[in-house]
């Protein structure tokens, strides 16, 4: 049987640098009726491991170590037994929110996960936060960018951790260059296609200046 996606909403907040935030977060479920990954774990464990039903968890796959993507990552590993995954350069997020659970595994540029047959290829898209990384799924037509790639533009840059030229060198040299009729879905809000957001950037890289 071939891969799937599935597609979760969960609520909760956000905080960083002081503030907090009450957001909803896509949660992405990939494999088959045996096995599958989560791409962020975000709020609510216990939902997540509904909309597993059953299925064997491979891994819990972090784009990146805001608090609003990995809150719910040790609970939804205690209950299933699978290892926490996070690109390094995010560590020192993560510990903000969790000081006393590391990750259980790294994320590195290149490297590829496998569920139910389908590739899930891991880019390293830094910018938004230093160890935010995308999943690019050639089999499934689709990418998973976290929150590096909107539809309408980069993910926000204006706290700890983040840089605007560098998510706009992540975007324009790691996911425009995916073929256009690529799904892009996002860590929050609607998905949209490398081809819609293609033709905007030189109109981010204005509006960031």
């Amino acid at each position: 049987m071939a891969a799937r996606i599935d597609h979760l909403v969960t609520s909760g907040t956000f905080s960083l640098d002081g503030g907090t935030w009450d957001v909803e977060n896509n949660v992405w479920i990939v494999g088959d009726d045996l096995e599958a990954v989560v791409i962020d774990a975000a709020h609510d464990a216990a939902a997540i491991a509904e909309a597993l039903g059953g299925r064997r968890l491979t891994a819990i796959v972090c784009t990146h170590a805001h608090d609003d993507h990995i809150d719910a990552a040790p609970d939804l590993a205690a209950r299933t037994g699978a290892p926490v995954l996070l690109h390094p350069d995010d560590l020192p997020l993560w510990k903000q929110t969790h000081p006393e659970r590391l990750p259980d595994g790294e994320l590195a540029d290149g490297q590829e996960l496998t569920v139910a047959g389908t590739v899930l290829r891991v880019l390293h898209t830094p910018g938004h936060c230093r160890g935010a990384v995308s999943l690019h799924a050639p089999a499934l037509g689709t990418v998973f960018t976290g929150d590096t790639l909107f539809a309408g533009g980069p993910g926000a840059t204006g706290r700890s951790f983040s840089d605007f030229p560098t998510i706009i060198d992540s975007i324009r040299d790691r996911l425009l260059t995916l073929p256009a009729d690529t799904v892009v879905r996002t860590g929050h809000g609607e998905s949209t296609t490398i081809g819609t957001e293609a033709p905007h950037l030189e109109e981010w890289i204005a509006r960031g200046h």
